[in-house]
């Protein structure tokens, strides 16, 4: 079984099939949903110290930061998705 890998910024990656959404951490829910899955030990922090631009939901109830913009990392999802 094959797994894709979306490149979600400075040499890190997910397994795409996981992922659920892939959204901006701009808004009041995103950040609840953030500070949520750090107090319960969900939070994996891939941003590597730079400023969080995407939050990436994964199937595991994990929550992935990334400093990389969300729209960039779903370009690079539909991309993936496309190829398959």
């Amino acid at each position: 079984m094959e797994q894709n890998l979306l490149n979600i910024g400075f040499g890190n990656s997910v397994v795409a099939e996981r992922v659920i959404a892939i959204v901006s951490p701009n808004s009041a829910p995103m950040k609840r949903l953030k500070d949520d899955a750090k107090a319960e030990k969900r939070l994996i922090d891939a941003t590597h110290g730079r400023r969080t631009r995407s939050i990436i939901v994964m199937d595991s109830n994990h929550i992935v930061l990334s400093a990389i913009q969300a729209e960039t990392i779903s370009h690079r999802y539909a991309t993936l998705k496309d190829t398959e």
